[in-house]
């Protein structure tokens, strides 16, 4: 779904981390649309490539190949982005990992964990620190991090994944108060988003319990159906009070809303849910 242009949005530039994938191919999809000049950012060189191609978006669009986790990368990718469209207005950190699991299941998931430390919350330091000198030079600059509803509160099966949102949350608020006046900045905390593709790091499927509760059950044979092709009408109808599997298309509305707001105005924090998802955060 195209964004209508707005004068927020039209000339900005925007940096996306995980642009290659998931929401953040329509983010840069959207952003396009809407006016906006994008820097996609991915670790995968080869799914970059097809982005460009199916977007097609001339020279309202770069593609870095860049690692999140290494800090120069980083900066080489900020530097190539202002070079490229000489500032940085918009820096969102979508890029990220979800090994959810039992600390039982250590054999199998430390070195998910340590992965998911270094991407979710390593990757959004490193993003927040490359940005930083390039947005207080302009005078302006705008940060949004990926969180999630996970980030909320401790809860069995996602110690890790949990923290490092939980993480984000803090150095977000954190970041915001030094940067008043100067840099907004932006925490999106979605629900479970199945055709993100962030649920294919899960390391155990069993590790959603701890998100869904006494829906556990429930909500298992959503998602049952919705592997096997025959899940009901009303989980997928956007209109109904029942819908219960939130398309990406939703955050990257919400995302783009954000970032569209007049620059003496910020969206601080903002959860996105599909009214009949079950989770009980």
């Amino acid at each position: 779904m195209a964004v209508m242009p707005t004068t927020h949005l039209t000339d900005k530039t925007l940096i996306i981390t995980g642009a290659a994938g998931g929401f953040g191919s329509l983010l840069c999809r959207d952003a396009i649309a809407g006016g906006a000049r994008v820097a996609a950012l991915d670790v995968d060189a080869a799914a970059l490539d097809e982005l460009a191609v199916e977007l097609a978006a001339g020279d309202s669009l770069i593609t870095v190949t860049t690692d999140v986790r290494d800090l120069v990368a980083m900066h080489d990718a900020v530097a190539a982005t202002v070079g490229a469209f000489g500032r940085v207005d918009v820096l969102v950190n979508n890029a990220g990992t979800m090994p959810l699991a039992f600390l039982a299941d250590h054999a199998e998931a430390a070195e998910a964990w340590s992965r998911c430390i270094d991407v979710n919350l390593k990757g959004v330091l490193n993003g927040m620190i490359a940005v930083h000198d390039q947005m207080c030079d302009q005078g302006q600059g705008h940060i949004v991090n990926l969180s999630s509803i996970y980030g909320n509160a401790p809860v069995v099966g996602a110690a890790v994944y949990g923290a490092t949102k939980a993480a984000v949350n803090v150095m977000s608020e954190a970041f915001r108060v030094e940067t008043q006046g100067k840099i907004k900045i932006t925490i999106v905390k979605p629900t479970g988003v199945p055709a993100t593709g962030l649920g294919a790091g899960v390391i155990n499927p069993e590790a959603v319990v701890g998100i869904l509760g006494q829906n556990a059950g429930e909500y298992g044979a959503v998602f049952a159906a919705l592997r096997e092709g025959r899940v009901d009408d009303v989980d997928l109808d956007e209109e109904s009070i029942g819908y219960a599997v939130l398309d990406p298309k939703h955050i990257v509305d919400q995302i783009l809303h954000a970032i569209a707001q007049p620059l003496g105005v910020s969206v601080g924090d903002i959860t996105i849910r599909a009214t009949g998802d079950r989770y009980i955060l």
